[in-house]
């Protein structure tokens, strides 16, 4: 069912912005990155948040989606992750579009603002309470606003987390909301910790995904939520799961957990290196790191997770340079219809039936579709790179590249993207603003 989701008056005063951006490069670099972030801003709240508060993968320029419904959630079209779907990636890009909202909270002191901030948690919470499968974190929801994909991944879990800590970090929480989200993080938590970190999915699926590797996607977010549980409950277990977790390493030799935040963001998914760089992906545990060098008050460790930080930041810079492989004056076909997918959908038992029939249907709606290919590729590696640059605590390094962070953030219009993946020029511009 297609929908329109926004009003018209909210259209007028974004495209009323909109007017302005074609100036945007006669104006200083910082005022053409600044228009640029508040139209994202715009489009964000116009396009991408659902009735239910959790932000959708992609819409039409006008706002319009459409949504699966019950049954096809349910059946797992046009695969059980929900991958191609417009509500894909909910609770991983609710959490990290967190670090954004807070700090622009934080920034404007406006309640509108404080107000969106808590929408994104409440979005987060309804993804932790839509399973009966307890530790289960949803991705999207149908068109009922209750059913969602059954199965989640590290990559929705571990930005669920951060979104919570950071928000409860800002002091924004009033206090019952700061119960709920302790108690519910607790109960996330307390779940992996029996699961030996692995995620929970609805049957027949069991789990998927896990915190326990010994990897980037791995190391820092397990240690992430060890740490965050100790300061939030104050319970000695955690502590002491945190420093066991710390110098564990694998059976058959490798690095600590440690080391492998000392050594920072790297590109492990097999055939990583053809398909390109992921910061997108490699965001989730850069967050974690940063998380963790905040929280920490041991300064050999501190040290180590700066300098983990600096080395993420250093892989990143690299991606920026490609905004400039993105048009977007291409005219290249967009096919918005993924349900043209569900020709290649079969029912699905196991993960692995599950991620074969999206490697399958992936291919096909990159050949429908490459100007979706484009996009992701290009833009949305762009994008989080500036953002994940600015996570570094080194602010003279930051400083450094910053040139180069407020050009891309002025790059992108946003109400010429598909995707809602330009929310990293909202983090990226906050994260340059002092506090």
């Amino acid at each position: 069912m297609n929908s329109s989701r926004r009003t018209f008056l909210q259209r007028a005063a974004v495209f009323s912005l909109a007017v302005k951006v074609p100036a945007l490069h006669a104006a200083s670099s910082t005022d053409a990155a600044g228009a640029s972030v508040e139209l994202a801003h715009a489009e964000l709240w116009r396009r991408f948040v659902d009735e239910q508060d959790v932000l959708l993968d992609f819409t039409d320029l006008d706002g319009s989606v459409s949504l699966p419904t019950t049954e096809e959630c349910r059946a797992g079209k046009p695969n059980a992750l929900g991958w191609w779907a417009p509500n894909e990636n909910g609770a991983m890009f609710n959490g990290l579009y967190l670090d954004g909202a807070v700090n622009r909270a934080l920034q404007t002191k406006r309640d509108d603002d404080k107000a969106k901030a808590r929408r994104l948690v409440e979005g987060l919470l309804r993804l932790a309470e839509c399973s009966t499968v307890k530790g289960f974190i949803g991705r999207g929801f149908a068109t009922d606003g209750k059913t969602t994909w059954p199965l989640g991944s590290n990559d929705q879990t571990g930005p669920w987390f951060y979104g919570l800590w950071r928000y409860l970090q800002s002091g924004l929480a009033d206090n019952a909301l700061r119960q709920r989200i302790v108690a519910k993080f607790t109960e996330v938590a307390e779940v992996l910790v029996q699961t030996g970190w692995r995620m929970p999915a609805e049957q027949p699926f069991g789990f998927r995904g896990s915190f326990a590797s010994y990897s980037w996607a791995g190391a820092p977010r397990l240690l992430f939520v060890c740490k965050a549980m100790h300061q939030l409950t104050g319970a000695a277990e955690w502590d002491e799961r945190y420093r066991s977790a710390l110098t564990e390493k694998p059976k058959q030799g490798g690095a600590t957990r440690l080391a492998i935040c000392e050594r920072g963001m790297v590109f492990e998914k097999k055939g990583e290196a053809k398909a390109g760089r992921a910061t997108w992906t490699g965001s989730c545990a850069a967050v974690a790191l940063r998380a963790l060098w905040e929280m920490e008050r041991d300064e050999s460790l501190r040290s180590s997770y700066a300098k983990g930080l600096r080395a993420t930041a250093e892989m990143a810079v690299a991606g920026m340079a490609q905004r400039q492989e993105f048009d977007a004056s291409s005219t290249l076909p967009y096919e918005s219809d993924w349900r043209k997918l569900n020709a290649l959908w079969k029912p699905q038992q196991t993960v692995n039936e599950a991620a074969e029939i999206a490697a399958l249907q992936l291919q096909e709606i990159n050949r429908l579709s490459p100007a979706r290919r484009a996009e992701l590729r290009t833009a949305r590696e762009a994008m989080f790179a500036a953002w994940v640059v600015t996570l570094c605590p080194d602010r003279d390094f930051v400083k450094q590249h910053e040139p180069e962070i407020l050009a891309t953030l002025a790059h992108f219009r946003a109400d010429k993207l598909r995707f809602v993946s330009f929310f990293p020029l909202e983090c990226a511009w906050w994260r340059l603003q002092p506090l």
